[in-house]
């Protein structure tokens, strides 16, 4: 079911979904590009701050786990550059770390689950029709849960 885009709008949101699963990748794009949001990847965090550094988007969907930048890393360097920018961490590690958006600094922070597409673009929904609020990047200091990972 696509989106009906009002009038009003002025233009398609801008997602960039950053994540070393290429198979994650092209599931995630192919259901948001059905839902007519302009869909960006990124293979690494460090991928993701280069297209950050040339364009604005208005939603970033990361990964938690990736070699050389986890999506915590990322999150607190996408903060220091822009406190606005809405960002979904994804996580099959959510429980056992206990990853929230207080630690990682994420408007949301979402388990992968059988649900996680349904929750992703409700989440994605949602941080949209909200105003933009500042978000302070996460704390610099890991987590005992977190430096045991």
């Amino acid at each position: 079911m696509k989106r009906s885009s009002s009038p009003l709008s002025e233009k398609t949101p801008e997602i960039l979904l950053v994540d070393d699963n290429p198979h994650g990748l092209i599931a995630r794009r192919a259901v948001l590009q059905e839902l007519d949001y302009r869909v960006t990847t990124a293979v690494s965090g460090q991928e993701a701050l280069d297209l950050l550094a040339k364009r604005v988007f208005d939603v970033v969907v990361t990964d938690y786990k990736m070699p050389s930048m986890d999506g915590i890393e990322l999150i607190k360097r996408i903060r220091a550059a822009n406190p606005r920018v809405r960002v979904i961490l994804l996580s099959g590690y959510v429980e056992p770390l206990g990853l929230c958006e207080q630690i990682t600094g994420a408007d949301l922070v979402i388990a992968k689950s059988a649900g996680e597409i349904a929750h992703m673009t409700r989440a994605i929904r949602r941080l949209l029709s909200e105003p933009l609020a500042r978000k302070p990047a996460a704390s610099a200091k890991p987590t005992a849960k977190r430096a045991r990972a």
